[in-house]
């Protein structure tokens, strides 16, 4: 077992992670936690279908597509093609939604770009809200229902297919929002350009394209009080800023775990 993690981790060279995408694969060929290969790594035979595993990921397949399972904030979330592979500094919307709301908790959360559920259901497991995800993907929206049906909260996550919020009526406590902003001439690893939805990466040749249509719906969607918390490109803060305030909205700006420009929180001016 040991010798066969080792050869695995060198042989991912191009991972940032490679030892730790050998253990998790490891895990998942056994059935078992990774914690438990860890522990006693010499106690397992290696399965069969490990070798089929390693060489999916050499391929450069994302880990998540090839174990099914993703986890993010506080929950776990079914994911695969044409779904979007959670990203742990998505995690600051939810920290700036936190700081925003202070303790109370919002009643309504609306989840545009929505993917395999990922901002909607970890919100719905941090408030007890009724949440909205669209998303224009049948694909994506297939993996955030039955990712709320696992984790029990059909009755309050609700999905329907659009774009953006074109089909929206009425104001939301809280607005989540995680859309394409990467320009089409980057480039980007194998491990995205190769296998994820190119619909959830790409937004016009400077990367804002999704953002001009945000900053025009969003002033209608924010409940009073409320907020609207969007993510961002590392380096987009001052042209997403300019967007939103441009339609009246404030602005703040949240970093991610790297320090990084992240997540943008948009509200209505408080009155004068």
């Amino acid at each position: 077992m040991s010798a066969a993690l080792a050869t695995a981790a060198a042989r991912f060279g191009f991972s940032a992670t490679p030892r730790l995408d050998a253990e998790i694969l490891m895990a998942h060929a056994l059935g078992v936690e990774r914690n438990a290969i860890l522990l006693d790594p010499d106690r397992y035979a290696v399965p069969a279908t490990f070798a089929a595993l390693v060489h999916r990921r050499l391929n450069h397949e994302p880990i998540a597509y090839i174990t099914g399972t993703r986890g993010f904030w506080s929950i776990d979330l079914a994911i695969g093609p044409g779904a979007l592979v959670p990203r742990a500094d998505s995690e600051t919307l939810l920290i700036a939604a936190q700081a925003h709301f202070a303790g109370r908790s919002p009643a309504t959360i609306l989840d545009l770009g929505t993917g395999p559920g990922t901002l909607l259901l970890a919100a719905l497991d941090e408030w007890p809200a009724q949440g909205l995800g669209v998303d224009y993907s049948p694909h994506a929206l297939a993996y955030a229902c039955a990712n709320a049906a696992t984790l029990g909260v059909t009755d309050r996550a609700h999905f329907i297919q659009g774009s953006w919020a074109s089909a929206i009526v009425g104001q939301f406590d809280l607005i989540l929002a995680n859309p394409p902003y990467i320009a089409t001439a980057e480039q980007l690893p194998r491990e995205v350009h190769d296998h994820e939805p190119h619909a959830a990466l790409f937004a016009g040749s400077d990367g804002l394209d999704d953002y001009r249509i945000l900053a025009e719906q969003l002033p209608a969607l924010i409940a009073p009080g409320g907020a609207a918390v969007i993510e961002i490109g590392s380096t987009q803060a001052p042209p997403v800023t300019a967007l939103l305030q441009a339609q009246g909205l404030h602005v703040a700006l949240h970093h991610d775990y790297g320090g990084n420009a992240r997540a943008m929180v948009a509200t209505h001016a408080p009155a004068t």
